[in-house]
């Protein structure tokens, strides 16, 4: 196990990266945290933990982040690169379930889906919010998934090193879609859980995301 990765993108996160790192520090994982230029305490919370610690100096975004922390991965030859976030909305516990299709060759890529098992998940978001850029995302980027921009997700070293995120901000989890048909990449999902502790990002936020897809696209 001493081959996969865990890469977490923080962003003032003091509130939540301590109890998250404390549920993932007791798996047989490297753990890597990008601190996406935090201005609150994230990074001496982190410091307290048995983790590999990078930092941006500016925050340039959760796609960024991503980007670095895969890299630094990569470099040390990661067999498997599980993305996992910061703010406690996933379970450390179901990180297997993501690696099960990697480890045994079965998948390139594992994408969490929230609406392969029951959650809760706000009634307007769902309905307004989530079901629409299912549809738009899964238009856009040609791969008919029951989910959209979920950060949990796993993938081999093989296919994180053909994968190339340029999406700075959160269109980064498009693109990897997008990607994954692209490359045709092997792909399952798998159902997870997601906590909502928030509303979170709006409609808007959405469509802005699928807009940075479309230029990226437009513009190759």
């Amino acid at each position: 196990m001493s081959g996969i990765y865990v890469v977490i993108p923080a962003y003032n996160e003091a509130q939540r990266i301590g109890e998250v790192l404390q549920s993932l520090i007791k798996l047989p994982y490297s753990l890597v945290v990008v601190d996406d230029g935090s201005s609150d305490n994230t990074t001496e919370i982190v410091a307290q933990y048995p983790v590999i610690f990078l930092r941006h100096k500016i925050n340039r975004g959760q796609g960024a982040a991503l980007y670095t922390g895969t890299l630094y991965a990569l470099s040390q030859e990661a067999d498997a690169i599980v993305h996992f976030d910061a703010d406690g909305q996933f379970l450390a516990g179901e990180i297997e379930r993501l690696l099960e299709p990697i480890l045994s060759r079965q998948a390139d890529i594992v994408f969490g889906s929230k609406f392969l098992q029951s959650n809760k998940i706000p009634f307007l978001k769902k309905l307004f919010i989530i079901r629409p850029a299912i549809w738009l995302n899964n238009i856009m980027t040609g791969l008919p998934l029951t989910d959209v921009h979920n950060g949990f997700r796993a993938m081999s070293g093989s296919a994180a090193r053909q994968i190339d995120i340029k999406q700075d901000a959160m269109a980064h989890a498009s693109e990897i879609v997008s990607q994954t048909k692209k490359l045709k990449l092997r792909y399952q999902e798998v159902p997870v859980t997601v906590i909502y502790r928030e509303f979170g990002q709006g409609f808007f936020g959405g469509i802005k995301i699928l807009l940075d897809l479309f230029i990226k696209k437009i513009n190759q």
